[in-house]
């Protein structure tokens, strides 16, 4: 796919961001890259500016990219995913966590998906301190088979996860985050989704690893 805007949101991911973005940079074609910065103290943003493309030099598309770095003040994760979605110029969004890092991403595949779903979320493999850890709790959605519409009887609501997630823009224009909520848009969103009786599909061919932050609260087991 050579039409993809990649989304990432920041708040002092200085650990993972240069892996996730590096990973992008090889899975996908020329991508657009923005990043909205949440107030970082760290050197975050100075990693994320060393992948930048200069247009006054030849550089390898492998290693560097067109990349965009807004900043958001009041940050939920709708509004920081609806001012990037407004910035974003392709077709196609990803959004992707900061500390995930893509294994295994076929582009034909997903375009191919595209002519029937509107959006397309991969497997996510959650590790700790290096470690590959038991799927439990949230990580027992991603399973190893394709399941359209994806419903959690542990959450008892459709089940999207933003943290490696493919959309087509236009949906997101038509519908997008609640900027309200602080957590959990992907669910919501999947939910009005339906209600708009389109659909979308999880499946285990796209995969990334999704490693621990302390910011994270959905790591209860190792």
């Amino acid at each position: 796919m050579n039409d993809v805007t990649v989304i990432i949101r920041n708040k002092n991911e200085e650990s993972w961001i240069g892996h996730s973005i590096q990973a992008v940079l090889e899975f996908l074609d020329s991508p657009e890259i923005i990043v909205v910065n949440n107030k970082s103290t760290d050197d975050s943003i100075e990693i994320v500016k060393s992948f930048k493309h200069d247009n006054l030099l030849k550089q390898n598309i492998r290693r560097y990219g067109d990349i965009k770095i807004l900043k958001i003040d009041e940050y939920t994760p709708g509004k920081a995913l609806n001012m990037a979605i407004k910035n974003a110029s392709n077709k196609y969004i990803l959004i992707l966590s900061a500390h995930a890092v893509i294994t295994k991403l076929d582009n034909q595949y997903l375009l191919n998906k595209f002519n029937d779903y509107d959006c397309i979320f991969g497997k996510q493999i959650p590790v700790l301190k290096g470690k590959k850890i038991k799927p439990r709790y949230i990580w027992s959605h991603f399973l190893d088979e394709e399941i359209t519409n994806m419903y959690s009887s542990l959450e008892e609501r459709y089940f999207l996860h933003n943290a490696f997630c493919f959309y087509k823009k236009l949906i997101l224009e038509e519908i997008p985050f609640d900027e309200e909520i602080q957590g959990k848009e992907d669910r919501i969103w999947a939910k009005k989704l339906i209600e708009h009786k389109k659909n979308y599909l999880y499946t285990p061919k796209i995969e990334c690893l999704h490693h621990y932050t302390n910011a994270g609260n959905t790591w209860k087991s190792k």
